[in-house]
């Protein structure tokens, strides 16, 4: 039976969902430390050995048409519907919306603009570097293959490196890098690796990639997420411009003139005085100037609009002279009457 001083698990879960009044202290932006900058080299120097390798035609590119003419998707197709899926958690579009609605809610709940201007940073980067590096080495797919055994680089392609491989790893990452609690970044961290990790080989799975298209998506999207404290500073710049923005229009709203108020408000009584009439004027001639005589009549409320009329002035409703009937047999007083009989 529950009491009042029970708190159950529901009562904290919506404890945390109220908004906070204001941005946690123990939140800090991340910093380049040696351990970073060593594993952004470590990941820069993997990235130029694969790029190295294909654009040689090394046992890499071997090993990548060795894969392709194994057909996993033909060698497993029970499990086809369920990586056609699978696959969009590292498309752009999708992830960006589910991410970028969760980073919504804790800028909103947090008074801080920093996990979106976090995310916007790290997908412009991702557009920069990824894209670059597709367009700029132009390798064709394994569908588009012209030559076996050859890299297929420099003929238009843009599979090199692999856009939803590096797309996963930044998405997802991100999670882990905005994450609050050491705690949570670990989880975070070991759950979008994984995630990146089942959407790369998923590519090759379906054909649609080669296994070094994979490989460097990884070590593309690593380097972006190994690069976001460097960034930081920016990103504090930025989000302090806004929130200046905002207080200069907040300020210019509050310096805005008054609407008028009118003395009387349409619809409240007004008092008036009544007007004089030539019966009182003469009355008021004809008494002392000492006198004390208290006013005919008090000041009353009349709505606007309305003119106030004196019983003098006013209609009469029943026609002058006596209201009573007339009765023929009734005498005068004072005069003497026939005897009745």
């Amino acid at each position: 039976m529950r009491t009042e001083g029970t708190v159950t698990r529901l009562d904290r879960v919506f404890a945390r969902l109220d908004r906070e009044p204001q941005r946690p202290a123990h939140i800090d932006m991340p910093r380049m430390s040696r351990h970073r900058v060593v594993l952004f080299s470590a990941t820069l120097a993997f990235y130029l050995a694969i790029v190295w390798a294909v654009v040689t035609t090394s046992w890499l590119v071997r090993l990548d048409w060795q894969v392709m003419f194994f057909r996993p998707y033909q060698q497993w197709p029970q499990i086809h519907a369920f990586l056609d899926y699978y696959v969009v958690l590292g498309q752009r579009g999708p992830t960006a919306v589910m991410v970028a609605a969760w980073l919504g809610w804790r800028s909103w709940r947090q008074h801080t603009v920093r996990p979106l201007l976090t995310l916007a940073a790290s997908l412009l980067l991702l557009n920069l570097t990824v894209g670059a590096a597709k367009l700029g080495m132009g390798r064709l797919g394994p569908h588009y293959a012209t030559v076996i055994g050859s890299n297929e680089m420099g003929l238009g392609g843009d599979i090199f490196p692999s856009g939803h491989t590096a797309n996963a790893v930044v998405t997802w990452g991100i999670l882990a890098y905005l994450a609050s609690t050491p705690r949570a970044r670990r989880w975070l961290s070991a759950l979008s690796a994984v995630t990146a990790l089942g959407v790369g080989l998923t590519t090759v799975y379906l054909g649609t990639h080669w296994l070094s298209d994979v490989l460097l998506g990884w070590a593309a999207g690593l380097l972006i997420m190994l690069a976001l404290p460097w960034f930081e500073p920016l990103i504090a710049r930025v989000e302090n411009g806004l929130f200046d923005l905002r207080d200069r229009w907040r300020a210019r709203r509050g310096r805005r003139a008054p609407v008028p108020v009118p003395a009387h408000p349409v619809g409240s009584p007004v008092l008036l005085k009544p007007r004089a009439t030539a019966a009182d004027e003469g009355a008021a001639a004809r008494e002392p100037v000492g006198s004390s005589r208290p006013p005919s009549r008090n000041a009353v409320h009349l709505a606007p609009g309305r003119p106030h009329l004196t019983r003098s002035e006013r209609t009469p409703v029943t026609p002058a002279g006596s209201r009573r009937p007339p009765h023929l047999e009734r005498v005068p007083r004072g005069t003497t009457s026939a005897a009745r009989p």
